[in-house]
């Protein structure tokens, strides 16, 4: 190949692997000077790496790279490694890329692995540079604040915003403490305490009142809690900006408390349609009219406010109709609609930029092109980001022409309600970026994680990330084989061998499965009819197999102390666990038809034994405990009152989520604590009133035993104040070993045969388990 040839096909390479750039967008960048930024990044690495951050040089140049995006470039100097990068963000990436690629570490939600060798690895003149792919990488759905933040103090975020920083994230949502200022915007307009009383959320709902979707469930919200939250939101964002991050700040979508009718009696108001079952009383939230002189009258007191407060950065979040039919499918109202919020930020900054979730085009009985396009073409081109929020499994951008010209943001949403269930699409996330930088005329800007909640399946967001610097697909057996490396020490060859297996099963989704809560029998509350079926997409034996290599490893004293190889140890038994109840259910079900009380009682104690022995696993790790969410929420009691407030929030979101289950199971949680107290009780009733109808002859009434469960256990526990532990207790290792050895033998059940099979010799699986063995052998 000529030289001429070789350069063109890097230049083609370039432009396929990089995305759009607007020049509307470049103001949206750090104003931190450069050695704040450096001194914030050798901070970073010192709260990570403690003592051993000596050993690096951290300097911040933006001159080492391309204008908007991040370059950082890693070089030893001497003894030392030496970190220079655009910003904090692109310093601190380069030393997480330094502590996976060359250390073999990692620091991830669920703890670290960060010992570094006593010599560190060299990497010669003239160093390695990486630069992004895109501008942004943004983090965040609105649902994470409530679902997985609601109760984080500053010492837990700035945990967080420490692992944005080294994943390379610079576009964050910064909602925290935005209803103390909304307070200060409407109290000021002639609002009353008791007129927001009913307005705000409670805490653990505050994401969806800041949508419109509901309004006073879970509240009053405390001003102590207001004052505090306005506190902590300072924390955040002084530490954000002084990385380099660029949070994002709430705007005013429109939805205003119900008292505006007797505040402002000529204002043009209507109401929103009700919400996942809620009654008027807590949904049919008010919506300003767009055109309403009001409403920019609001949007730019609230943005004003917000700046007087924070300073300002210049990009702002709102979602009108997120979930929300609009009143009218007219594309003229649709785009006077777009038009409206867009005028109420620029009413508080001439310079803001409008970023959108995406969610509400997966709606497309009403959002069809023509409204799409007519919404997105009301504000001024590249005057908008729209978040493509499940670009995995549902790629908007590429049936609205990359969104008519408006730039986009790449999204991995991946998790729904913050559930736990093992699950990922790697091989979509492989190519899915690239696929969307290459869409012709492509608006791609960066990507972005957006899950509902966190703390789960952490091998998904490490992969997500690294899409953001990657220039293309990779070997993905390659890939993970270096992600168990990294996260045990080196780990060993069971390790390698069940990494490869959970690969080619529970992160293998190829259709548009979507993770979620009422696939799982163990927490979705147990009916007769329709029967709860089982959504496994992949070959179940390869799970068990991946659990039996893991039970293995854990032998080895060192991955037995490693404190991610325990974590990852719990949560491959407790998936393996979850996946014999559906078994144990159908054999209930199949009892009960046959009225064979006997077996009946068999497969019935078989589930609760099941729940009981799942209970005891998870309470061995503290990532796994319920006390860990309540405790958290009681933190901010300061008297009997707030502590009822907050066991209600803390409570009821996991489970009923509503006042009578408006959306109940849908955040569930498989931790210690919630499942001896409210999920086995649920199975256990279930169970006697099968067997007591068997017994009778008189047929199990449903809609009866949906009565007895909420009065009984469901409302019970949303209303209960009993403390639950924060400390862990039995060995992870020798909990999973026992409940290895009692169910492995279930596992081998006609049941599982249902699922197609993968693992025969000719199969791609056997090829690549085999490379994987000999490599973990070699």
């Amino acid at each position: 190949m000529t030289a001429l040839k070789v350069l063109i096909l890097g230049v083609i390479c370039v432009q396929l692997s990089c995305g759009r750039e607007f020049s509307t967008l470049n103001h949206i960048r750090s104003k931190t000077p450069s050695d704040v930024q450096s001194t914030a990044a050798a901070d970073l690495i010192k709260r990570v790496i403690g003592v051993r951050a000596s050993d690096f040089l951290v300097s911040v140049d933006p001159s080492i790279g391309p204008k908007n995006r991040d370059t950082f470039k890693l070089v030893s100097s001497g003894a030392k490694l030496s970190i220079t990068g655009t910003s904090g963000v692109a310093a601190a990436m380069g030393f997480y890329y330094y502590l996976k690629y060359y250390c073999g570490g990692q620091f991830t939600w669920a703890g670290q692995q960060v010992a570094l060798p006593t010599v560190l690895p060299v990497i010669a003149s003239p160093g390695k540079v990486v630069t992004s792919n895109d501008q942004f990488r943004y983090y965040q759905n609105v649902c994470t604040v409530s679902y997985s933040f609601a109760w984080w103090d500053w010492a837990r975020w700035e945990r967080e915003i420490d692992w944005m920083a080294m994943q390379g994230i610079n576009l964050p949502l910064a909602f925290t403490g935005q209803e103390a200022i909304f307070q200060r915007v409407y109290m000021a307009m002639g609002f009353t305490d008791k007129d927001l009383e009913s307005h705000f959320g409670g805490a653990a709902f505050l994401a969806w009142a800041r949508m419109g979707n509901i309004h006073g469930w879970g509240g009053p919200l405390p001003q102590t809690w207001m004052d505090a939250q306005l506190i902590l939101q300072h924390q955040i964002v002084t530490r954000m900006r002084s990385l380099g991050i660029t949070p994002v700040l709430p705007g005013f979508a429109g939805h205003v408390p119900a008292a505006i009718t007797r505040v402002f009696p000529q204002a043009n108001v209507t109401r929103l349609g009700g919400w996942s079952n809620f009654h008027q009383n807590y949904s049919e939230t008010y919506l300003l009219d767009f055109s309403d002189p009001l409403f920019s009258k609001i949007g730019g007191s609230f943005i004003k406010a917000m700046e007087y407060e924070f300073g300002v950065d210049h990009i702002y979040n709102a979602d009108t109709f997120n979930e929300m039919t609009p009143r009218s499918n007219d594309p003229a109202y649709l785009a006077a609609a777009a038009k409206g919020v867009y005028n109420g930020l620029l009413a508080g900054d001439t310079q803001a930029i409008w970023l959108m979730q995406g969610w509400l085009f997966m709606e497309q009985g009403f959002w069809k092109p023509p409204q799409i396009k007519a919404l997105l073409t009301g504000v001024p081109q590249g005057k908008m980001i729209i978040l493509d929020l499940i670009s995995e499994l549902y790629p908007i951008y590429a049936r609205t022409e990359s969104y008519y010209g408006q730039p986009f943001i790449w999204c991995m949403l991946h998790n729904f309600g913050g559930t736990m269930e093992l699950y990922g699409a790697l091989d979509k996330v492989n190519v899915g970026p690239s696929a969307g930088r290459s869409f012709p005329n492509t608006t791609m800007v960066g990507t972005g994680l957006t899950p509902e909640g966190i703390n789960q399946n952490e091998v998904m967001y490490e992969f997500m990330n690294e899409q953001a610097w990657r220039p293309g697909p990779v070997d993905l057996l390659d890939w993970i084989d270096s992600y168990q490396k990294q996260r045990y020490n080196g780990g060993n060859k069971f390790t390698s061998v069940a990494w490869a297996l959970l690969k080619w099963s529970v992160y293998n989704c190829s259709d548009t499965h979507r993770e979620h809560s009422t696939n799982v029998p163990i927490t979705t509350r147990p009916r007769l009819v329709p029967e709860l079926a089982p959504d496994i997409w992949y070959d179940p034996e390869q799970l068990y197999q991946a659990w039996d290599n893991m039970v293995l490893a854990s032998a080895t004293p060192a991955l037995g102390n490693n404190t991610l190889f325990t974590y990852d140890l719990v949560d491959v038994t407790r998936n393996s666990l979850q996946i014999l109840s559906s078994m144990y259910y159908r054999d209930i079900i199949a009892a009960y038809i046959t009225t064979n009380t006997s077996q009946l009682q068999t497969a019935g104690q078989k589930m609760v034994d099941l729940l009981s022995d799942l209970d005891t696993l998870l309470a061995s790790d503290v990532h796994f405990l319920l006390g860990t969410w309540t405790e958290a929420a009681r933190q901010f009691s300061l008297d009997v009152n707030d502590t009822i407030l907050y066991d209600l929030n803390s409570r009821n979101q996991v489970t009923l989520w509503g006042p009578t289950g408006q959306i109940r199971d849908y955040a569930a949680k498989q931790w210690s604590g919630l499942i001896n107290r409210y999920y086995k009780p649920r199975w256990q009733l279930f169970v006697d009133s099968l067997v007591n109808s068997t017994k009778t002859g008189i047929p199990f009434n449903n809609v009866k035993y949906d009565q007895d469960t909420f009065s009984t256990v469901e409302l019970p526990f949303s209303n209960d104040h009993t403390a639950f532990p924060t400390t862990t207790t039995g060995s992870s290792v020798d909990l999973a070993a026992k409940f290895h050895q009692k169910y492995r033998p279930e596992t081998k059940s006609k049941f599982f045969s249902q699922f197609p099979r993968k693992s025969d010799r000719t199969s791609a699986f056997s090829k690549q388990l085999a490379r994987q063995w000999g490599r973990a052998l070699a």
